[in-house]
């Protein structure tokens, strides 16, 4: 079955972005063999991409200045069925809710309770290299190795 859409984790956007990091491969083996149609950013996972990518402590002499990073995202937004979610996805607060309050989920886990959310409330597949997303029951979610 091929995937209409999918919702990927930023720590699958970093991989993929920094040919250093130590998932990159496998970022790149998802990217080139098991992307849905449709690959979608959304504000949360925009946002941080540009902000880690830009973070000399975390990229080190890969670091990247605001306007590189805004290229970077933009790259990635030019390609065949790559963008970012329109405002129009359904909004996921009931859910992001309902996820918090029935998982006794630490507060340092809300934004993926709220990709999570996401990502049930439109019928996407979750992507992501974290195993947490294992305890949101329903989520479509695809665990990278």
């Amino acid at each position: 079955m091929i995937r209409q859409v999918d919702l990927p984790d930023l720590n699958v956007w970093l991989a993929l972005a920094s040919p250093t990091h130590q998932h990159h491969h496998q970022a790149l083996h998802y990217w080139e063999q098991q992307a849905a149609l449709r690959v979608l950013f959304c504000t949360i996972t925009a946002l941080g991409l540009v902000r880690l990518v830009s973070q000399p402590k975390l990229m080190g002499s890969a670091v990247k200045t605001a306007a590189e990073a805004s290229a970077l995202l933009e790259a990635f937004c030019a390609q065949p069925g790559v963008a970012i979610a329109e405002d129009s996805a359904q909004t996921p607060w009931d859910i992001f809710h309902s996820l918090l309050r029935s998982s006794g989920l630490p507060s340092r886990h809300c934004t993926d309770a709220y990709l999570a959310a996401l990502a049930l409330a439109n019928g996407w597949r979750l992507v992501s290299f974290d195993h947490d997303f294992g305890r949101f029951e329903g989520l479509d979610w695809l665990h990278l190795p």
